[in-house]
């Protein structure tokens, strides 16, 4: 293990442009994919679900599979998962840009789901994935300091959240003709979307330093099979319970933020308040990335993660039961929910590096690839089960291009926007309070132990 030059704020901005890049088709896709297939293509909510559930099993094998070959690779000049990122973001972005091609729109239903299919799988279940494990599995490589790790986590989300207010604030206003989207506008946009994310990618590569060097043990790799790696994650209370926290966390936060496409212009009659709603998350965003690492680093990661996801969680409960008939109150509303997410997301990354840290002490080999590859599966099933949940309540409450403004529709999506996160930012605080077990307490031993291992090793 070898030191190269200090950590320091081109590894921050590097690392956050890296989330950034990603934020440009993840969030495109999480935000708009159902809504772009339901209105514009005219393909059944239900339908893009079950799609986007389906890609997740393919998943299960090339998450694992890229992992595997990270775990593997050698180290380079330029790390061991930095050149993965400057040879897959040009095919990453390329498939994003060709899922939203509204010129196919005439064309048969039979195909508009082929091409959804073949397209939604070689955009997320093989580039995004050949680019995503190694960016997130290259944070512990970066540094091996928890407060530097810290910063990477919230530096990381601040790339998500301003990527976010590009697309999820921005687009809007571009994309929607009288409450209603326009699909050529939105595949021009896409298109705008991709560029954006390789060029983030490219600032990633070029400001971020990996100088945690391990080599693969090549015996004790061989030994580590994928049946072994598998029987490990599943025996890894840490690994799991977080596992569980990210898909129900996912499965609240892109309903919320996919609904925002319905409750707005279908419940509110009023489209362009995306737009201020998304910029009210961001304020609190900016919030919460203020408040993480001092209070997290007071009461731990974990601790303040419970606490703030289950008052995000009875912020939307109380939007449920007030019901706002005023878009501006139901906003005001919603901003703290966002505030108490944000700070579970401000520390989320760094969970994920105290849990390699603890399976290194357990398993005695250092898997950065698999486990952030167990865990990006246990992410892109959210996303998956939130566009399916998603689409099936739609179909549920009857929502379709031609019943899309009926009161009785109107009001499941209202009902689908609040109480579907209530429950899953409830249930997160709970799974991180009592079933979570790297508190501070425990990750400040691991962080001792690996040095002293690490300082043999040398």
């Amino acid at each position: 293990m070898k030191t190269t030059k200090p950590f320091g704020i081109a590894d921050k901005l590097g690392y956050m442009f890296g989330d950034f890049a990603n934020d440009f088709t993840f969030l495109l896709s999480s935000s708009f994919l159902l809504k772009f297939y339901t209105d514009v293509m005219g393909v059944k909510g239900s339908v893009v679900g079950i799609v986007m559930m389906v890609a997740r099993f393919v998943d299960a094998f090339t998450d694992v599979g890229m992992g595997r070959i990270c775990d593997r690779s050698k180290t380079t000049k330029n790390g061991k998962f930095k050149p993965w990122i400057l040879r897959m973001c040009g095919p990453v972005a390329l498939m994003s840009f060709l899922m939203y091609q509204s010129s196919l729109a005439n064309m048969s239903m039979g195909f508009k789901i082929g091409y959804l299919v073949v397209t939604y799988i070689l955009w997320g279940s093989v580039f995004y994935t050949s680019v995503n494990i190694p960016y997130g599995s290259m944070a512990s490589a970066i540094s091996e300091n928890p407060s530097d790790r810290q910063s990477l986590s919230t530096f990381r989300t601040m790339g998500g959240v301003l990527a976010g207010g590009i697309i999820t604030a921005g687009l809007p206003m571009i994309i929607y003709d009288n409450n209603i989207i326009n699909g050529r506008k939105f595949t021009i946009v896409a298109g705008a979307c991709s560029v954006g994310a390789i060029i983030c990618y490219l600032l990633c590569y070029a400001m971020v330093t990996e100088r945690v060097i391990v080599e693969p043990d090549a015996d004790a790799l061989k030994n580590n099979n994928v049946g072994v790696m598998l029987k490990n994650a599943f025996s890894n209370r840490a690994l799991i319970s977080i596992i569980v926290a990210s898909i129900v966390m996912l499965l609240a936060q892109l309903t919320l933020q996919s609904m925002s496409h319905y409750v707005f212009p279908n419940f509110y009659h009023n489209a362009k308040a995306i737009t201020a709603g998304t910029g009210v998350m961001g304020v609190s965003m900016i919030l919460s990335a203020v408040l993480a690492k001092p209070v997290s680093n007071k009461i731990g990661k974990a601790e303040l993660g419970a606490i703030a996801s289950i008052f995000g969680g009875l912020m939307s409960l109380l939007a449920f039961f007030i019901r706002p008939s005023n878009v501006w109150v139901f906003i005001v509303i919603q901003s703290f929910t966002w505030l108490g997410l944000g700070m579970f997301q401000m520390i989320a990354w760094a969970l994920i590096t105290d849990v390699i840290d603890y399976s290194e002490i357990r398993n005695g080999i250092r898997e950065d690839g698999s486990v952030y590859a167990l865990y990006s599966f246990a992410r892109k099933l959210g996303q998956a089960a939130s566009a399916g949940l998603s689409g099936v309540l739609l179909d549920m409450v009857g929502y379709s291009q031609q019943t899309q403004f009926d009161t009785d529709v109107v009001n499941g999506i209202f009902n689908i926007t609040t109480l579907v996160p209530a429950i899953g930012f409830i249930v997160l605080g709970l799974v991180l309070y009592f079933w979570y077990p790297l508190h501070k307490k425990q990750v400040d031993e691991n962080v001792e132990k690996l040095r002293q291992l690490h300082l043999e090793d040398k």
